[in-house]
């Protein structure tokens, strides 16, 4: 029997002795108010934190009592509807959003084209990392591929463990501009190993928005229109 088919027994081997010694008592769960799935034992949502960021709305007040209503998402209080309505037909609305969300005020003019530049400057992988790390270890699972360069990122970042908020907005920029390319990569990866398909890579021009150089990266011929990227 080979080692892996012995190793994959003796694990399934230690099931019954696992559940049997670490399963907890469903009533202690009510005794010591732990609650899962961060609901508590009447299905209400469990506060555990607070945050400027974002704020969901699913019940409302009256007279005391919560009435479940049509819920409610905002971004540094405004409705998700109103910003999709004012910026659906932007260039560049997911960059305008990510500032908001990341500074709290929505860019004028200027701010909107700082901030878009940082992002297209930013877009850049140390050399031969897509080669080493994305390529080298392809995987089905993009989330998993993603994590994996994130976190080899921070060896090539040599202020990783500053937190000063300085450098945690630097590195804030640096995941907006980079996460589409990890995204991007890791499924060509995917694409050529597991598939069999034909291998491509593009880089990002610098000039353009993040939601074009996905459709630019992710095709051949880097090919898109307008509508597919506002």
């Amino acid at each position: 029997m080979a080692f892996e088919d012995q190793f994959f027994d003796y694990a399934k081997s230690r099931v019954d002795m696992l559940v049997k010694n670490d399963t907890v008592p469903e009533t202690f769960f009510e005794q010591y108010h732990v609650y899962r799935g961060l609901r508590d034992l009447n299905g209400k949502g469990v506060l555990t934190g607070l945050t400027n960021i974002s704020e969901i709305t699913s019940f409302d007040l009256v007279d005391g009592k919560r009435i479940p209503r049509d819920g409610r998402l905002a971004y540094r209080g405004y409705d998700i509807k109103d910003l999709v309505k004012k910026y659906s037909r932007s260039r560049f609305a997911f960059e305008q959003l990510a500032y908001l969300l990341l500074f709290g005020d929505l860019p004028d003019k200027q701010e909107a084209g700082e901030f878009i530049e940082q992002l297209g400057e930013a877009r850049v992988l140390p050399t031969n990392f897509v080669r080493d790390v994305i390529m080298k270890a392809p995987t089905k699972d993009i989330m998993n591929s993603m994590t994996r360069s994130i976190l080899t990122l921070a060896s090539y970042d040599p202020y990783a463990q500053k937190t000063d908020l300085g450098n945690v907005i630097r590195q804030c920029i640096s995941l907006t501009a980079i996460f589409p390319m990890l995204a991007i990569y890791g499924y060509h990866a995917y694409n050529h190993y597991e598939n069999l398909e034909s291998m491509y890579i593009h880089r990002p021009d610098p000039e353009k928005s993040t939601a074009e150089n996905i459709l630019m990266m992710l095709r051949p011929d880097k090919q898109y229109d307008e509508i597919e990227a506002s």
